[in-house]
């Protein structure tokens, strides 16, 4: 699979099989993503890779939290979406689709909320890429290089047949993660990305979302 093949055919993933990943799968993965560029090669990032009871421990204890209305603590900048804009319309559009596949009916309140708490469970995947950055960095100078990373790891993913999510509901209550996972305090917990085997059968792992075209996006400058 080439790079482009691979950007053009990645998508965020939703439904997971419970196979268990290897952790040499997992490492090359991760060294791939770590050849990613970053500003005069300081590479801000480190991985905090959970499975097996740490990671069913983690998805119970967010579930919980979830379930009992705690209010989240993300330690990384929330983004929000102004209310009349085109960034919240695609937003509403995705979960409008997602909802559809899913056959979750606009007033079944309940529904909606298994559907979020899967968020919090990782999507179930069986396993989790914890992305941190050292303290000592500015809460938003990592933001442009984590992101950057985890694109490259969900790359990474696709030849060898796996799927991921990126995904922050997995890191809104920290305290918890850093204690269930060992993940020291002089690190910010930044993001998390679900990874496994695309469950085929899962309604939601059909959804194919488009793209704005480019000339609504792009300005030439200098050109004929």
């Amino acid at each position: 699979m080439d790079v482009l093949e691979a950007i053009r055919k990645r998508k965020s993933i939703r439904g997971f099989k419970p196979d268990p990943l290897s952790r040499q799968v997992l490492a090359e993965i991760l060294e791939t993503a770590c050849r990613t560029p970053s500003p005069m090669n300081t590479q801000p990032w480190e991985f905090f890779v959970l499975t097996g009871p740490v990671l069913d421990a983690v998805k119970a204890r967010n579930r919980e939290n979830f379930r009992a209305g705690v209010p989240p603590q993300p330690e990384h900048p929330v983004v929000g979406w102004p209310r009349d804009s085109v960034y919240r319309k695609r937003q509403v559009e995705l979960a409008r689709e997602l909802f559809r596949l899913m056959e979750i009916p606009r007033d079944d309140r309940e529904r909606k909320m298994e559907w979020m708490e899967r968020g919090f469970r990782y999507f179930d995947a069986p396993a989790a890429v914890i992305v941190v950055a050292d303290r000592s960095l500015s809460e938003t100078g990592p933001l442009f290089d984590v992101g950057a990373v985890m694109q490259t790891l969900c790359l990474a993913a696709l030849p060898y047949g796996l799927g991921t999510c990126i995904e922050d509901q997995g890191v809104m209550y920290p305290q918890d993660l850093r204690r269930l996972a060992a993940i020291p305090d002089s690190k910010r917990i930044m993001m998390a990305v679900a990874i496994g085997y695309p469950d085929p059968a899962f309604p939601a792992n059909r959804l194919e979302t488009g793209r704005e075209p480019l000339e609504n996006i792009c300005t030439w400058v200098g050109f004929d």
